[in-house]
């Protein structure tokens, strides 16, 4: 299941619960797929879950983790680095910037718990169902849901929001490419049918998308034009969530306020939640000034992502006193593959041993060292951090599953452990570059007067490092002496957001750093993070340009597993075998989410185990801490 469809910003507010038909507390979700209404059709149910249990009974008062008597009110300010010009979220990643928290201006059908893994309770929905084969999937409305503007959540907003996911966004139409048809059966009830049964996952898919008004797309602006969902716009949208957006500056700032008659204030699954009466963004062009702004009380709330600034940053006064507080939150959530990624679209990084000779060139441990604090750790998965990750050599269920593609993969697969090259110390990095002109040359390079050439055609071998973030260029320039010495012409370029993602869309790259977030329960998106089909779709997350036969087929194995244990299996062999044909350099991992924040907060004593810091959604304004340390600047 994409982590990124599964509301990164919790965005959204539930419904009040209705009894579901038959099924209590601890119900699995294979049992559930069994139960049958009386009318032989399958039983309506208030939540779903891609294997396990569902924790929560159907007259649940409240999440386990939130604090009902959390008081609304106050402002929170939190950083966002670059810029936006679009509130559109149809052609977001295709079309413009979009802007921060405009998600949360929206529900989706249903939405996660974060003390499970892959189960989804009502939010616009109050009851789903779905016959035992996964075929199709119904999802029945609240009569309670309602736009900001009082009309009603209709089952026409939902199959408007379906074809305009699928028709303008790339992404999002490989991600539902398997739902052939929506209709509707009833006066809420939406009837979503798929092209194949068997495929678990697809009604929590479909759970997941995020529903817009269709009166409003389709009607005109306050200028009497036209809207056009195929467009961006900076006019503010429609929506029906627990957040609106009140004022912004385009670029700059954007503030979100409570909606306070919200439809969904009291639901089960919104209690404790959604405390904060305005949400407000700070952009900045650059992650040192937005650094900056925190220290001088202009933000409350920052995440660090750099390890440097995280080890020599924070010894300011504010600290010191206890004012600024900084805390680490453990990521039990998801895991991680960020790496450099060859576009194997080029002829020079066709082959997977000039492929694995970067990785031998890469001095992870002198870089940790020198520029990381030590502070990181080498990934090794492409589900680095989860019970996913491959280790050791394949037995049992998995190389049952591998046995199916033997012919297919690298026969590294069955008899080794994937492992990088360890670097550190001046004989660890000789020994490996010898490794990797040893690589370069089988696979047809030779070094000619300290130049990588194409034995047969004399060309010398080029790359370019590309990036977006100023901020990565010194590890770019840290990578590029070490492939200097193979001979390689290295180039390092830094270009705007939107120029990088145009290069991206149209191919147009040597090397890029990019990441894979993965949840716990891996499905339909691997399909595009991997498949054949998105290898060749413009806007797709197979940057890399894989076109593998038994990768297919292994993430078709791991889609259509019929078990927990079937799919840990599958997904490991899949592991295995992307990691065996070194599409990409990996790069490095850190298990927790660091944070910076000005002590005006209060949040439950026991956050969520899969719910990361739960800022802002579950935290909430504290009066008393905010008088102690004093007025905001």
């Amino acid at each position: 299941m994409a982590i990124t469809r599964r509301h990164l910003l919790q965005s959204g507010a539930a419904a009040t619960l209705a009894p579901a038909l038959g099924l209590t507390a601890n119900v699995s979700a294979i049992e559930a797929a069994h139960a049958q209404s009386a009318s032989g059709e399958p039983a309506f149910r208030h939540a779903l879950s891609l294997f396990g249990e569902i924790k929560y009974p159907a007259d649940f008062k409240r999440f386990d983790y939130v604090n009902p008597e959390a008081p609304k009110g106050g402002t929170v300010r939190q950083i966002q680095v670059g810029t936006f010009d679009n509130f559109n979220l149809v052609v977001a990643g295709v079309k413009g910037s979009l802007a921060a928290g405009v998600q949360l201006i929206y529900e989706s059908l249903m939405t996660s718990s974060q003390d499970e893994v892959s189960t989804e309770y009502g939010e616009l929905a109050e009851a789903v169902s779905h016959p035992e084969d996964f075929s199709w999937v119904t999802y029945r409305l609240r009569r309670e849901a309602k736009w900001h503007d009082g009309n009603p959540v209709t089952p026409d907003d939902v199959i408007f929001s379906l074809n305009a996911f699928k028709q303008h966004h790339p992404q999002y139409s490989a991600y539902y490419r398997h739902v052939v048809k929506a209709e509707k059966v009833g006066d809420r009830d939406i009837k979503f049918s798929f092209d194949a049964p068997g495929n678990r996952e697809l009604p929590l898919i479909v759970g997941q998308l995020t529903i817009l008004p269709k009166h409003w797309w389709e009607g005109a602006d306050g200028e009497g034009r036209k809207r056009d969902i195929s467009a961006t716009t900076l006019e503010k949208p429609l929506g029906s969530g627990p957040y609106r957006i009140k004022e912004f500056v385009p670029g700059r700032t954007l503030t979100l306020e409570r909606v306070k008659d919200h439809w969904g204030r009291d639901s089960s699954t919104n209690v404790g939640r959604n405390n904060f009466d305005e949400l407000r963004l700070e952009y900045f062009r650059d992650s040192t000034v937005a650094l900056e702004a925190f220290k001088g009380d202009q933000v409350d709330w920052r995440t660090e992502n750099s390890a440097k600034n995280w080890a020599t940053a924070y010894d300011f006064p504010a600290v010191n006193d206890k004012r600024v507080l900084l805390e680490e939150f453990p990521n039990r959530s998801s895991g991680i593959m960020q790496a450099f990624a060859l576009n194997i679209r080029r002829d020079q990084f066709k082959d997977p041993r000039v492929r694995r000779a970067l990785n031998f060139a890469f001095d992870f441990e002198e870089m940790n060292k020198q520029i990381f604090f030590g502070q990181y750790k080498r990934i090794t998965s492409y589900f680095d951090g989860t019970e996913l990750a491959s280790s050791g050599v394949p037995e049992g269920r998995e190389l049952e599953i591998l046995e199916a593609v033997r012919a297919e993969v690298p026969p590294e697969v069955f008899t080794k452990p994937y492992t990088n090259p360890v670097g550190g110390s001046p004989e660890a990095v000789r020994e490996n570059l010898r490794e990797a002109l040893r690589l370069l040359k089988e696979a047809g390079y030779e070094v000619r007067e300290r130049k990588l050439v194409d034995s047969k055609t004399g060309a010398q071998f080029t790359l370019e490092l590309l990036g977006a973030d100023p901020t990565f260029e010194r590890v770019m320039l840290f990578f590029k002496p070490s492939l200097e010495r193979l001979g390689i012409v290295v180039s390092v370029r830094t270009i705007d957001p939107t120029q990088y993602e145009n290069r991206l869309r149209s191919w147009d790259f040597d090397v890029v750093v990019s990441s894979w977030a993965e949840s716990l329960s891996p499905g339909n998106e691997q399909r595009e993070y991997w498949g054949s089909q998105a290898a060749d779709m413009a806007g797709s997350r197979n940057i890399i340009g894989i076109k593998n036969p038994a990768i297919d087929k292994l993430i078709e194995r791991l889609i259509y597993a019929k078990g927990r244990d079937d799919l840990v299996a599958a997904t490991r062999a899949l592991d295995r075998v992307l990691l065996w044909n070194h599409y990409v350099v990996p790069q490095w991992n850190y298990p927790k989410v660091r944070t910076a924040r000005w002590d005006r907060f209060g949040r439950p004593s026991e956050l969520p185990k899969y719910g990361l810091s739960g800022f802002p959604s579950l935290w909430w304004y504290d009066a008393d801490k905010a008088a102690k340390i004093g007025k905001r600047s």
